[in-house]
């Protein structure tokens, strides 16, 4: 197994940096002087997410822990009151990065914390001590959930599991609490094309309601089992996570109906690659189900994202729904930037008769083949409106050899 080089190590971080940036959290500097304060306003679900953390682990308390590249955030704190330490003093700080849940009975047993103020009692006097990263859809490494008391205790396997199940919630929430933002910013920056943004919205709600709704699903069948005692503690941290969660989607649906009256484009600097990776997870029931072969030809694009996101979801499903039969799926997604930026999604399938390329990019348009799966026309139409949005336009070509080729002009790249 290599070992990452000092460069490689230095790039990494700084790409972790950028994205406690992106998502607004504690991430080392404001205006170029260090932060000795807390500046990010917790919402309630991580709050209760923590409680859940502290019973479901017997711990006397629990935080949620942002690390930037010189100190430790608690953002969201149980059991003590939330604060900033320094990264060198910080536990968890030494294992946020590792991947997988770090769970001892005695800190002070480890080499790595024995000397540690947070043990050793110069800050305070941890024994029992869990930490569970939170590492986004991305791969990027952002805080630990961790929990911890003064008493020497032993997690089970169960109360491991249950840690690690709260900590990808804690990534969710982060995650909807930053794509909500954005819709909110640009509403705020611009007021352009209220029907092209109404259309969007109603894209971006499915996206952003599909996890909280798996979230209530799942808690409504841990209700329902017999197993789960109506009067018990697990009856009562369902309990938590569903109001949780339908707080949640209440805030998504309340932002997504403000966002109909108006609003535009956001344009950031974004990998295609980084982008491709939240469409493969997407669409990858329907890919795993046909053996699709999809491959990406990176590049850096100056785009909106969360719509680019969008418009390739629709173009990479319906290249694998739009296969030959008996075939696996094989598609390319290429990008090229010049003057402007253009994608292209080329499939190797039925491909789309020539008089009907044009139609296909309208509303409400289906071509009725022998066949094809049941859609209702609208999703090649959004991907006009988003490339419209861009400056720029979509046409449909054939592929050499059979199939089609979706060309999308994003417009300039600067």
């Amino acid at each position: 197994m290599s070992l990452l080089s000092a460069d490689d190590v230095e790039l990494q971080e700084l790409a972790r940096q950028a994205i406690l940036q992106e998502y607004r959290l504690p991430y080392g500097e404001t205006d170029r002087r260090p932060v000795d304060r807390l500046e990010y306003e917790t919402p309630p679900e991580l709050l209760d997410l923590v409680r859940l953390a502290v019973r479901v682990s017997g711990m006397d308390a629990g935080v949620i822990n942002i690390i930037t590249a010189d100190q430790q955030h608690q953002i969201a704190a149980v059991g003590v009151d939330p604060a900033v330490c320094s990264r060198d003093d910080s536990m968890c700080s030494k294992v946020f990065t590792s991947g997988s849940i770090t769970a001892l009975a005695d800190a002070s047993r480890d080499p790595r914390f024995a000397d540690n103020p947070f043990v050793n009692g110069g800050i305070a006097n941890v024994r029992s001590y869990a930490s569970v990263p939170l590492i986004t859809h991305e791969g990027y490494a952002l805080g630990s959930l961790c929990v911890f008391s003064p008493v020497v205790a032993e997690l089970d396997v169960e109360q491991r599991e249950g840690l690690e199940i709260l900590a990808r919630q804690v990534v969710e929430v982060l995650e909807l609490q930053f794509t909500t933002r954005q819709l909110v910013e640009a509403l705020e920056v611009v007021r352009r094309s209220n029907e092209d943004l109404a259309d969007f919205a109603a894209r971006v709600s499915h996206d952003l309601k599909n996890p909280l709704t798996a979230i209530l699903g799942y808690t409504e069948l841990g209700e329902l089992d017999t197993a789960v005692e109506s009067s018990g503690p697990a009856a009562r941290y369902l309990s938590i996570i569903r109001g949780s969660a339908s707080r949640m989607l209440a805030t998504v649906e309340d932002v997504l109906e403000f966002s109909r009256i108006g609003g535009s484009i956001s344009r950031s600097t974004v990998r295609l690659s980084t982008v491709m990776n939240a469409v493969l997870q997407d669409v990858l029931p329907l890919s795993s189900a046909s053996d699709a072969v999809i491959s990406v030809q990176d590049a850096q694009l100056q785009v909106d994202r969360a719509q680019v996101t969008a418009l390739l979801q629709n173009l990479v499903s319906n290249a694998i729904k739009y296969s030959t039969p008996g075939a696996p799926p094989r598609i390319e997604v290429v990008a090229s930037v010049g003057e402007t930026q253009v994608l292209r999604v080329i499939d190797h399938g039925k491909g789309i008769d020539p008089a009907d390329r044009q139609r296909v990019l309208e509303p409400l348009v289906r071509l009725h083949r022998d066949g094809d799966p049941a859609g209702n026309g609208i999703g090649l139409a959004t991907c006009v409106r988003i490339a419209a949005a861009h400056e720029g336009s979509i046409s449909v070509t054939g592929t050499p050899g059979g199939g089609t080729t979706v060309v999308v002009d994003l417009g300039p790249a600067g």
